[in-house]
């Protein structure tokens, strides 16, 4: 018998009518929970405290008497959308270096309004980032909460790595993020005997391993050591059946980040997203008019790694759609946070471009909310389940149609509160 059935009659058992000011009933919309179920059309979302205490369709679900009803018929609710790989706080304009709790909580706000309710930030966090994860299991909230990797982990002998990595868990971070990349050819990779260091440091403190990857032969070996999440696409070979294999086998998650290579050529020309209202209801025309510099635009067309990166994009494509195909575990993310790469949106384009790749809307929903979610180790997110966070989105057309349609946002609820809007958007790096 389903929970929510269950939860039903016991409710009709105690007659359980009486009045109920804290709840809020959502109900009417087409909703879709997280967990890769099929929609559940004339549902009902009942929220007290910030936290799902019913779901299902109408005919199921008794609506406590003296909650607060909210109709939302005719449209679509999904939770909001989890970023399994960005970076908050560092980024301003087209600068970075400007860390700090204020640029954090600004950010925060840019994610939510554009729908993305949690963000896990994969490096460069700080004690701030640590001070306002903290503060966020709260009824109260009303912007994306965030969690974080704290420094990305380097070093070239194994103790100078475990050392920023046992600095990391003393900060209080959530997981532990280091880099195997030669950045196609200019700088020396991570060698296997300090990355095993901080493999085995990070399993004895009990946190996730994220590893950036390029080349699917290291991706090999560092699933052979045992990392949790695949950061980045592998774009130098198409995957084969021994990486699915061993993917599928030790339950790893795969991050595409296709985003982060659009992000280093699209500024060679004018980008199609700079017409869209979507994007410019947030966007600063400062930093529109600084990436329309024709000087700039010249250094784009001319640097070669941006002209391989753009190439690598078809090969990291290929290979995400084969990896869905087969069963692996797909959490999205963007990388955004950096300069250029514009938060809150670059999700939505990220979810389009996994379209592209020939992944369902159905699977994109899902890996961008319950299993970036499960993928990240986060708890009570992700899913509109019962005694999980209230936060989702209602959207005026359906997702499930055209993956486009995540953007169609009416409002965006975080622990059941109403994101602020902004009439002239953030001033951070969007």
């Amino acid at each position: 018998m389903k929970a929510q059935s269950v939860v039903l009659l016991f409710a009709l058992a105690a007659g359980c009518t009486q009045a109920s000011s804290d709840t809020t009933a959502y109900v009417g919309a087409t909703l879709i929970d997280g967990t890769g179920a099929g929609p559940i059309s004339n549902a009902v979302l009942l929220v007290e405290a910030g936290r799902v205490t019913e779901v299902g369709p109408a005919t199921d679900v008794l609506i406590p008497r003296g909650a607060t009803e909210v109709d939302l018929s005719g449209r679509y609710v999904m939770p909001g959308i989890v970023n399994a790989h960005a970076h908050v706080g560092d980024t301003r304009g087209l600068e970075a270096g400007h860390y700090s709790e204020a640029n954090v909580l600004d950010q925060l706000g840019l994610f939510a309004r554009y729908g993305i309710t949690t963000v896990v930030s994969l490096g460069d966090d700080q004690e701030a980032g640590v001070r306002v994860r903290d503060a966020q299991a709260v009824s109260s909230l009303d912007r994306a909460r965030l969690f974080v990797a704290g420094a990305v982990v380097t070093g070239d002998t194994p103790e100078e790595a475990v050392a920023i990595a046992e600095a990391n868990a003393e900060m209080g971070v959530d997981f532990i993020k280091f880099r195997v990349d030669d950045n196609l050819g200019t700088t020396e990779k991570m060698a296997p005997e300090v990355y095993r260091a901080v493999i085995a440091k990070a399993d004895e403190l009990g946190l996730p391993i994220a590893a950036h990857v390029y080349y699917l032969d290291d991706t090999k070996a560092l699933l052979r050591d045992g990392i949790d999440f695949v950061g980045h696409s592998i774009r130098d070979l198409p995957v084969d059946a021994e990486l699915i294999g061993m993917l599928r086998e030790s339950g790893a998650c795969y991050c595409a980040t296709l985003m982060r290579e659009v992000s280093t050529y699209v500024y060679e020309s004018e980008p199609d997203f700079f017409r869209d209202p979507f994007f410019l209801a947030e966007a600063d025309s400062t930093i529109i008019e600084a990436l329309l510099d024709p000087a700039r635009q010249e250094s784009v067309q001319q640097d070669r790694a941006a002209q391989i990166y753009k190439a690598a994009l078809e090969v990291a494509k290929q290979n995400l759609a084969l990896l869905s195909e087969n069963g692996v575990r797909i959490a999205m993310g963007t990388d955004a946070g950096p300069p250029g790469r514009f938060q809150g949106y670059f999700e939505h384009l990220e979810l389009e471009l996994m379209a592209d790749a020939g992944l369902s809307n159905s699977d994109i929903i899902r890996a961008s909310t319950g299993e970036a979610a499960a993928c990240s180790g986060l708890e009570d997110i992700g899913t509109l389940e019962i005694g999980n966070w209230a936060d989702f989105l209602v959207l005026d057309a359906d997702p499930l149609v055209d993956i486009k349609n995540t953007r169609s946002i009416d409002e965006v609820y975080v622990a059941g509160n109403p994101v602020p809007r902004t009439d002239e958007g953030s001033q951070t790096n969007r």
